[in-house]
């Protein structure tokens, strides 16, 4: 997979492993992902698929209408890259922070349903509910953020709702974080990550 790799300051902090919405790149989220945890090395992957050429982690049918094949396939692709990508670099494989906005965020939910071991925390910006009727892993001691607009057009309350719910019930940790926004990525929500990412990982 296309990626960059910035190595941190602090080489016993979570590496921040960092996934784009639609139409991004691994350049995207560079910004948010120093205001989170600026001694982080940083992982940044664009996704593999292209949408009227707009990179995307896997295909959808509609909007809000994901290919489920697709998905799944997917998820298994980011699953062996980041395996991979820690040998490259040296890294904890058990010490990665996932953190995405909107498609970026899904395909990372969709890891937390398949894998019970996939990452240690994860914060998602605007995620919907990957996939329905799935018995989710036991993802006990895996810290979630997500952060929701309770005017978000795409992510209604209720799909916020019900990922917490189902993230919950599989043994995670969630913090659910309401802003007035829509489905944009606003100052006040990074900051909130930002806390929760201190509170639970700084050293």
């Amino acid at each position: 997979m296309i990626h960059l790799f910035e190595q941190g300051t602090d080489p016993n902090a979570p590496t921040l492993v960092l996934f784009h919405g639609t139409g991004g790149t691994e350049r995207d989220l560079l910004p948010l992902a120093k205001h989170i945890a600026p001694s982080s090395s940083i992982l940044s992957l664009r996704g593999n698929v292209l949408e009227n050429g707009m990179p995307r982690f896997f295909r959808r049918l509609a909007e809000g209408v994901f290919d489920e094949e697709d998905l799944i396939f997917r998820t298994t692709e980011v699953y062996e890259f980041l395996d991979q990508a820690a040998e490259q670099y040296g890294l904890d494989r058990s010490n990665f922070i996932a953190v995405g906005y909107s498609n970026g965020a899904n395909i990372i939910g969709s890891l937390l349903f398949h894998y019970a071991n996939a990452v240690r925390g994860a914060v998602l910006h605007h995620p919907m509910v990957p996939r329905r009727g799935v018995a989710l892993p036991n993802l006990e001691g895996t810290e979630v953020f997500i952060g929701a607009g309770t005017n978000d057009p795409i992510c209604s309350k209720s799909e916020s709702e019900e990922l917490d719910q189902l993230l919950r019930d599989a043994g995670a940790s969630v913090t659910l974080h309401w802003g007035n926004a829509g489905h944009q990525l606003t100052g006040a929500e990074v900051d909130a990550a930002a806390s929760w990412y201190k509170q639970h990982y700084a050293q």
